[in-house]
């Protein structure tokens, strides 16, 4: 089956942070996808309140750091709230289970920390939902199209890809299948992707109840703000008004799934701050946790693929599960877009599971050890008086920070050079860009420091998929050669001449230099979509054009039926019109109310 068979090259289930992230990349990739959420509205429940180093750098490499940079200001604008303004801003470098890190003890001397560029210079206290509705409008720049209010119900695999089935709310007929060419499962821990594909999920059982909750308290002058231990577990209040956090190991909740009352975080709040007269008047938002541990034993069966929560599940402390899965998406994207398009072979999604799974190991492990250090048992607590000693020196302070900030992780690629299998550094270059800012487009990128033609040489073919960057890097007079992997790792550097060995790591990622994509209408547009008007609801969706002549989409891109959705179309890769229309159910029309 060809790929102008499919209704999509890529279904996404989940539109949360790592869903939208893994979309854009597929659409950077030229990939024809659609991204199915059950929610309506962006979920504003309490979760992870800040990302990584790494995270800030996959973002900055695609042009969004400007729109993280006033969401990480916006929320120390809100700590500065809850501190008292006359308070000056603090340092953060992270906490360990709990144990709180000084970062005047933090020594900054690794490359790898300069190596982030201006990644490592923004605020990273950004809420999940916050993240989410910055890449929500990155997504509609590209021109992914997504449905809310979809959910995904099952779907059936064969040779030749996958039948996605759906329910929309409040539709009145329409189509509820769909045809794709691969699903990707990122809904979440209780993935309704993973159980069917038949994915193993094995891990460790849970011990803990934990309660994440924005609310409005009484009677809470004796609490503490940030991470209390004490006999009866953990809390926290902070760093915001309202919001607090508490553990509690009495094993896992009975039913995750039914409604936190104010009763119930009010009365674990007192069990575990020994406080009580604080009293929980509302809950603003609120969520259960465990500390269920379970990782799939692999990424991919043939078709159906996962990432994020889907993939792995453990505690949240620190926020490590939004910085996995985006990882996962950023690492993921590439890679299926140019096996999708027809530019890579099927083995390269190998390497997915192969790079990503250890990382997820070790983050799971990560979570486990925090855990074991919260036990409230007299063993527990010895070991953590133990480890907060170590924590409060240069050496355990700096091992800790730059565990939990990402900057030194590394895959096992072939090559013996420094660089190979690391993030790429955010070299100066002498024509006065970062190396970062040339990766906003996703595409890979051979950077030719030496003006070295026979390098460029090795390159040919690959135009089509390969930037090539001819400049000098001052912070790195030796090197001669790098070859950058669309997301943002090296694959191949040399400090010799001639660029012995590019060819073939060139091959083995990019796929046969001068290998046309299938279908050369679904190229990536030229320019990016432009940006829906700001009265469009939740409902829009933004899609590439179909044809030169027409500003329609193709009828295969039908609109959640059931609803009136406003729909626009980014420039066609060969220049063509833009428009807009409306449509009530079916294919999208220039008129309002024709559709089906």
């Amino acid at each position: 089956m060809t790929t102008s068979e499919y209704d999509y090259d890529v279904v996404v289930a989940g539109a949360g942070p790592v869903g939208l992230f893994l979309a854009c990349e597929l659409r950077l990739g030229g990939a024809r996808v659609l991204v199915l959420e059950r929610r309506t509205e962006v979920d504003e429940t309490v979760k992870a309140g800040s990302i990584n180093i790494a995270t800030a750098i996959a973002l900055y490499r695609r042009g969004l750091l400007p729109e993280l940079a006033a969401a990480g200001e916006a929320s120390l604008a809100r700590l500065r709230d809850f501190r008292g303004n006359g308070r000056p801003r603090p340092k953060f470098a992270g906490h360990f289970a709990g144990i709180m890190l000084d970062p005047d003890l933090f020594d900054g001397s690794d490359p790898a920390w300069a190596d982030a560029g201006p990644a490592a210079g923004v605020g990273l206290a950004i809420p999940q939902a916050e993240l989410e509705r910055i890449l929500g409008r990155w997504a509609g720049r590209l021109g992914v199209e997504l449905r809310r209010g979809v959910e995904l119900t099952g779907f059936d695999t064969d040779a030749d890809g996958v039948t996605v089935r759906m329910r929309t709310d409040g539709t009145r007929g329409g189509p509820r299948t769909l045809r794709a060419g691969r699903l990707v499962g990122c809904d979440g821990g209780r993935s309704t992707v993973r159980k069917p594909a038949g994915f193993d999920f094995p891990g460790t059982a849970p011990e803990i109840t934990g309660y994440q909750a924005v609310v409005r308290l009484s009677g809470a002058e004796r609490l503490g703000t940030g991470w209390q231990t004490t006999d009866a577990g953990t809390y926290v209040h902070g760093p915001f008004p309202g919001r607090v956090l508490t553990v509690e190991f009495d094993g896992p909740p009975a039913d995750r799934s039914a409604p936190v009352t104010a009763g119930e975080l009010e009365a674990s709040l007192r069990r575990v701050s020994g406080v009580p007269e604080v009293s929980v008047t509302e809950v603003v938002t609120a969520t259960r946790f465990t500390d269920n541990a379970r990782q799939a034993t692999d990424y991919r069966r043939g078709r159906v693929l996962l990432a994020g929560d889907a993939a792995h599940v453990h505690a949240p402390f620190g926020g490590q599960g939004l910085n996995l899965g985006i990882g996962d998406a950023l690492n993921l994207g590439w890679k299926l877009a140019a096996v999708a398009r027809g530019r890579a072979p099927e083995s390269l999604l190998d390497t997915y599971t192969a790079e990503r799974h250890p990382v997820g190991a070790r983050v799971l492990d990560w979570t486990r050890a925090q855990i074991a250090l919260m036990r409230p048992d007299r063993h527990a607590r010895a070991l953590r008086r133990v480890v907060t000693d170590l924590a409060l020196t240069t050496a355990g302070t700096t091992y800790l920070a730059t565990r939990i900030s990402g900057v030194r992780q590394r895959y096992d690629l072939p090559g013996d050079h420094p660089l190979t299998g690391v993030c790429a550094p955010d070299l100066r270059l002498t024509d006065g860009t970062r190396l970062g800012e040339r990766l906003h487009t996703g595409r890979a990128l051979l950077l030719d420091p030496a003006d070295d033609a026979g390098l460029r040489a090795r390159a040919g073919g690959y135009g089509d998929r390969l930037d090539v960057v001819t400049a000098a890097c001052p912070d790195r007079p030796g090197l001669r050669g790098l070859f950058v992997r669309p997301d943002g790792f090296v694959a191949w550097a040399s400090d010799t001449a001639g660029g012995e060995g590019l060819p073939e790591s060139l091959e083995r990622w990019l796929g046969a230099p001068g290998q046309p994509p299938h279908d050369r209408r679904q190229h990536r547009p030229s320019a990016p979509c432009p940006p829906l008007d700001p009265a469009v609801t939740s409902t829009s969706v933004l899609i590439p054009c179909e044809s030169e002549n027409s500003p329609q989409p193709s009828a295969s891109r039908r609109a959640p039926c059931g609803t009136t959705t406003t729909w626009a179309c980014c420039p066609n890769p060969r220049g063509g019109p833009t428009g807009t229309g409306t449509t009530h159910c079916g294919t999208p029309s220039s008129s309002p109310g024709s559709g089906g």
